[in-house]
């Protein structure tokens, strides 16, 4: 959530921190709407995976839509198991700020999630967001599944034509399946429902994404 000096590389499986074996224990409420936030979760919903910086106004980016059933914030991506918060901010876990979104796909679709994902952070900035710079604030959709990987690679298509016609650079995003999702400490939980001054260098492009 600050700036630190860090390595702008992603380390090496054999150069990561060696983590633990134990899960980080979370309260399993969510700060705002009351449901879980671990599994298992109802039947019918699905899951999606983004990162696009600081995870506490990230979070609540998603958890405000309407037919989102729960959401957390945990670390994704990396080679560390278990990763503390601490030990992300170094670099040397390889562990992204992420979101996890479990929605009602009949009520909120992938496609919705999609378009508040790219409008919400500009995906063109690679290992930062704003004044926020490390490897655990780059771009990333996370995929569960090939209908999810098809329709987050025509979204990145079409935001990056909206981003060219604009004159702004290349999307770093990288769209990948989805890795082990660690949940982060509960104090980062619904962070910015719970701190109505934290600070999150969240911001996007003020360019939106084109309709399919």
């Amino acid at each position: 959530m600050w700036m630190r000096n860090k390595p702008l590389d992603l380390p090496r499986p054999e150069d990561a921190l060696p983590g633990r074996d134990e899960a980080m224990p979370v309260v399993n409420e969510h700060f705002v709407n009351g449901c879980p936030i671990q599994p298992p979760f109802p039947s019918g919903v699905e899951q999606a995976l983004f990162g696009l910086g600081c995870f506490w106004g990230a979070e609540r980016r998603f958890w405000e839509l309407d037919g989102v059933y729960t959401t957390a914030v945990g670390y994704a991506g990396g080679h560390t198991p278990n990763p503390s918060y601490d030990e992300v901010c170094t670099g040397q876990t390889g562990h992204n700020e992420v979101v996890l979104v479990v929605f009602h796909p009949r009520s909120v679709s992938y496609q919705q999630l999609l378009r508040r994902f790219w409008e919400s952070h500009d995906p063109t900035q690679g290992m930062r967001q704003g004044n926020d710079v490390g490897t655990q604030y780059r771009s990333g959709i996370y995929v569960f599944s090939d209908a999810q990987r098809d329709a987050a690679e025509a979204s990145l298509e079409r935001y990056q034509q909206a981003l060219s016609d604009k004159g702004m650079g290349e999307i770093s995003t990288e769209i990948c399946a989805a890795p082990v999702f660690y949940y982060a400490e509960t104090y980062h939980q619904q962070y910015l429902a719970k701190n109505t001054n934290g600070y999150c260098g969240l911001g996007g492009t003020g360019v939106d994404l084109p309709q399919s």
